[in-house]
């Protein structure tokens, strides 16, 4: 029976497509000087779940990755994985690669977005990775029916620092941050759908009382899923913040809060019942019919 399970399991996942460039003439901005990109988890580096944690650092040329499921069982949405990572690596496998196969087997196209860190110098720290975010949503949705992609049915999903770039995007989409570079960029870049999961940054660390300046909630934000659990150092209150500016705006929205479960778990399962989220997050967005 296990062998069944597995079997259809990894039959209903895809191999990753070739990484795709963002940028045709590199990222707005760079100047080519923060080292090479690298997985910088050393020997002894901090297991999650008991394994390794892939920590990539020093981005400079982003790229996205297609994770496309089963033709069979494509639903027609598609999620941008943003990993987290405190803008300065990003947690490519825990919160990326991994949650790109549990998309794909529940029938979502995943598109894995590998965004500048560390933060860069002089600037708002999610200010590149938000371009980056921008461009990638509307370059999605420019290659939306080549990929078989419903262009009404794409999301972001994110962790931590991801999180926090899911959200910006999620109430920064009328205008960029950049000037535009091609097409792509006369294309909506507004998630139909966010999934902020133990966010980060949305509430200044030293006063959580409200949100930071760059989110500004409107009826147009899109429907939204936040898990987070108690005891998390980056604080709670980055999902409650965010889920109240929801409700004052009338926007659909779903928060899951767990007494327990730290941060940085990805969807790698423990005892934790906050490690249950992924179930949650597949029931909301079959209630949303994004899936069938």
């Amino acid at each position: 029976m296990k062998i069944v399970i597995l079997v259809s399991l990894l039959a209903s996942i895809a191999h990753a497509a070739n990484p795709i460039p963002l940028w045709p003439k590199g990222a707005p901005g760079e100047k080519g000087d923060i080292g090479e990109e690298k997985d910088t988890t050393g020997p002894t580096g901090q297991l999650v779940a008991g394994k390794r944690v892939i920590r990539l650092g020093n981005v400079s040329n982003p790229t996205l990755t297609i994770y496309a499921p089963a033709k069979e069982k494509s639903s027609g949405a598609a999620v941008l994985v943003f990993p987290g990572g405190g803008f300065s690596i990003l947690a490519l496998d825990l919160e990326g690669t991994e949650v790109c196969e549990w998309l794909n087997s529940i029938g979502v196209t995943a598109i894995l977005v590998k965004y500048r860190v560390p933060a860069r110098k002089g600037q708002p720290v999610y200010a590149a990775a938000l371009q980056d975010a921008q461009r990638a949503v509307g370059y999605v949705r420019q290659h939306a029916h080549e990929w078989s992609i419903d262009p009404a049915k794409i999301g972001v999903l994110g962790f931590s620092a991801g999180g926090h770039i899911s959200g910006a995007v999620s109430t920064n989409f009328e205008k960029r941050n950049y000037e535009p570079v091609d097409a792509a960029d006369s294309v909506s870049c507004r998630p139909d759908f966010a999934v902020l999961i133990y966010p980060g940054l949305l509430v200044p660390r030293q006063n959580p009382e409200k949100l930071n300046p760059e989110f500004t909630i409107t009826a147009n934000t899109p429907p939204t899923f936040l898990a987070q659990s108690q005891d998390d150092p980056v604080k709670v209150e980055n999902s409650l913040f965010y889920y109240q500016g929801l409700l004052k705006a009338k926007v659909p929205a779903e928060m899951h809060l767990y007494p327990t479960g730290g941060h940085g778990y990805g969807l790698r399962r423990t005892d934790k019942m906050v490690t249950t989220w992924p179930l949650r997050a597949e029931e909301w967005m079959r209630s949303l019919k994004l899936i069938p």
